[in-house]
Order: C-alpha cells, then sequence, then structure tokens
C-alpha cells in the first residue's frame, strides 16, 4: 500500500514550484523509509525543473541532496534501524550485474543508474526527490551519515561533496600536489574544504577576487582572477590537478596551459553548449583532460566518513519551503554563499 506525502514539484517546464502530495511505495523486503530532515538545492535541480538538459518529467519532484532518519524498514534490512542518520544522494538504484556495478561504480551503471527524481524505476515508476516529507529507498542505495556531522551541512554533501571528492581522491590530490579549483560556488567551496583537507597546495580560480577572503577562510593558500589576463602568465605550467566546477564555455587552452607536464583538467560542470580546444594544448605537455560524474556508494560513504573526521561541512542557507522559488532565482544570480537547504519540516508547518 502506497502512502501520501507533502512534496514541492514543478508541475510543468519552467513553471514555480508549489506544495502538492505525491505517492511513495510500500516498503519492500530491504526497503528503508526516510524521514528526510533537509534537502540542498543542487543548480541541476534547475536545470532540469526548468527542461535546460532536455526532455524530462514533470510533475517533477527535485531534489538529490537528501538528508534524515529512518523512521521503517522492510523486513530483510540489515543495514540500517529505526532511528539511523542516512542520506541519498543522485541515485537509488543500479542494475548490480554490469561490470561496472560489479565493481562498485554504480553511478557507470551500464544499465542506467535510476535517478533519485526525474528518473524511472526499472519497474516503470517515476522517481521523486527529496522536497518532500519522506523517501523509500532500498537500504544499499542509502548513505549513512556520522554523527560528527550535522544533518543540514551534511545535505549537500550527498551532490556537491561527493561530486568534488571523487575526483580528488582519484587523481591523488595530496601533499606536494599543487591543485585549482575553477569557482568558489556551491561545488567548488566543497572542493577547497576537500583539497586542503586532503593535504594537497590550493589555489582558488575565479572570475574577480570578490570572494578571496571566503576562499582563504575555506582553506585555499592561493586566490587569483580569471578575469585578470596576467593570471594564465603568472600561473602557466603550474597545477597537477585542476577541477573545473563552472557549467560555463571555458577558453581551454588558456586553462590547460596552466597544467605541470602530465597535468590533468577534470570537468565536474557542464555547459550548455560545447566547447572547444587545441590538441597542442594536450600534446605539449602530456596533458589529460577529463570529467567525473558523482561517486559510487562505497565512495560515498567513504566520503562522508572523511568529512566527519575532518569536521567538514557544507557552508549553508537555511530556507523555508515557500522560498525554494526565490532560491533558484538566487542560485542563477549567484546570490548564495555556498547552498540553500530546504528545512523539511516547514513543508508541513
Amino acid at each position: 500500500m502506497t502512502t501520501s506525502v507533502t512534496a514541492y514539484a514543478a508541475p510543468a517546464p519552467k513553471a514555480p514550484l508549489e506544495k502538492t502530495t505525491i505517492e511513495r511505495r510500500a516498503l519492500r523486503e530491504h526497503d528503508v523509509l526516510i524521514e528526510i530532515a533537509y534537502a540542498g538545492i543542487c543548480h541541476s535541480d534547475i536545470h532540469q525543473a526548468r527542461e535546460e538538459w532536455g526532455s524530462a518529467q514533470f510533475p517533477m519532484v527535485p531534489g538529490h541532496e537528501i538528508a534524515g532518519v529512518v523512521a521503517e524498514v522492510g523486513p530483510g534490512v540489515t543495514k540500517y534501524a529505526v532511528g539511523d542518520r542516512v542520506g541519498v544522494g543522485c541515485f537509488v538504484d543500479s542494475c548490480r550485474e554490469c561490470e561496472n556495478c560489479l565493481a562498485g561504480e554504480e553511478q557507470f551503471c551500464l544499465k542506467g543508474e535510476v535517478q533519485t527524481y526525474n528518473g524511472t524505476e526499472y519497474d516503470g515508476a517515476a522517481t521523486y526527490g527529496g522536497y518532500s516529507t519522506h523517501i523509500v529507498v532500498d537500504e544499499n542505495y542509502a548513505l549513512r551519515i556520522p554523527e560528527g556531522v550535522s544533518l543540514d551541512v551534511a545535505a549537500p554533501l550527498l551532490c556537491a561533496g561527493i561530486t568534488l571528492y571523487s575526483p580528488l581522491a582519484h587523481w591523488n590530490a595530496g601533499p606536494g600536489k599543487k591543485v585549482a579549483i575553477v569557482g568558489l560556488g556551491g561545488l567548488g567551496h566543497m572542493g577547497v574544504k576537500i583539497a586542503h583537507a586532503m593535504g594537497a597546495e590550493v589555489t582558488v580560480l575565479s572570475q574577480t577576487l570578490r570572494k578571496k577572503d571566503d576562499g582563504l577562510r575555506l582553506g585555499a593558500d592561493h586566490f587569483y582572477a580569471t578575469g585578470d589576463d596576467s593570471t594564465f602568465t603568472e600561473l602557466a605550467g603550474t597545477f597537477d590537478l585542476i577541477v573545473n566546477t563552472t557549467s560555463a564555455n571555458l577558453p581551454l587552452d588558456s586553462y590547460l596551459s596552466l597544467l605541470k607536464v602530465d597535468g590533468t583538467l577534470v570537468h565536474v560542470g557542464a555547459p550548455e553548449n560545447p566547447s572547444s580546444f587545441s590538441q597542442f594544448s594536450l600534446i605539449l605537455g602530456r596533458r589529460s583532460m577529463a570529467g567525473s560524474k558523482i561517486g559510487s556508494i562505497r565512495e560515498t560513504q567513504e566520503m562522508l566518513d572523511f568529512c566527519a573526521e575532518h569536521g567538514l561541512g557544507a557552508e549553508i542557507e537555511v530556507i523555508n519551503a515557500d522560498q525554494i522559488n526565490e532560491a533558484y532565482d538566487r542560485v542563477v544570480s549567484s546570490d548564495v554563499r555556498y547552498r540553500f537547504v530546504i528545512d523539511i519540516a516547514s513543508l508541513t508547518a
């Protein structure tokens, strides 16, 4: 028997989000029912609710940065108990059979992982995300939130945190490595915190110096304005790793010139239009350009434990549900430092 829960949904592309009711499935053997406490607002929520990334499903309940408490468990659940602090990230299932799933890289499931919202379960049911009072997920796709991280600052870790932790870990950010984070926003500010905690020498590359004080406070060693052409001359050949968190079409040749020999430029943001670059920018320094997509369940848990160990959480502004549409506009205009988080209790207030 399904359960009706309160949610905020976009009824149609580009339409304002509004309060509504959705159905959550009855608990299956390995399901957990999570009472959601907080949900982060990711820029990808806005892209999808406004149908900027291609055709989408409506009504849409966004939200894949979810933190809450287990309220009920299915009869076969062994990982969690009622009262446990848990999170849900960008996907809620995968095929569990392909080579990538078997290797513990479910985010690259060859059948296609089931997105937390704007997706379809393998049985054909639509998925609805975290702008709601409750969610039902298989225990294997829930994450344990350590006691050292409060639920409000933990919510954005389920997307922003893992999106930056994964490439920083994969490309071995750490002592002796010079790492640049492009953009100091919802993603970038977590990149600065995590790279600093890993022991790397961290530089922020931002359009202006407007956020310099914040960048240094969050753990950056250096802060440069990319709007100043001299930056690219001064920093040529400097970095082992650059992580680009922006969704803008950057002058890639200029950014590639900042890499050392064997350095790597990794993209975690996706601009609306394709980008171009000269292959010589790679050839002349044996440089690499790559992309990275969130992280696996195993790696996301590793990230949460790392953040607890180092006392890391997102920099947040908590809002009520009736402020979501205003928050969307503020995100688009970069008017948030650095992540909006919805107090889900306000949905039923």
